[in-house]
């Protein structure tokens, strides 16, 4: 082989390297917070729903200030999200009143 040849081999080999390196790098996902997250601390309660006959699960993080509301789907045996409330910003907009 031609030393040019041998070149060109070398200077490919790294740019693939430095796009596997590029590629390969963790990320942040796009639904994640930019802030640091803090290890929550959850409180489970059973409710009914207003409309439906199904109940509902409410978990509050009381560190991150967030609650969700889950359904039990009985055909399927999943439970859904239909929920989901940053209580830090209730908190604001009642102040803003």
């Amino acid at each position: 082989m031609k030393p040019r040849s041998n070149r060109s081999l070398v200077a490919l080999n790294i740019a693939l390297v430095l796009v596997l390196g590029a590629v390969s790098l963790p990320r942040i996902a796009g639904a994640q917070n930019e802030r640091s997250r803090s290890r929550g601390e959850y409180t489970m309660v059973e409710g009914v729903r207003g409309s439906g006959s199904s109940n509902a699960v409410y978990i509050l993080d009381s560190v991150n200030a967030e609650m969700i509301v889950l359904l039990w789907d009985q055909g399927r045996r999943t439970l859904q999200g239909i929920g989901f409330r940053d209580l830090e910003d209730d908190v604001q907009a009642q102040i803003r009143r």
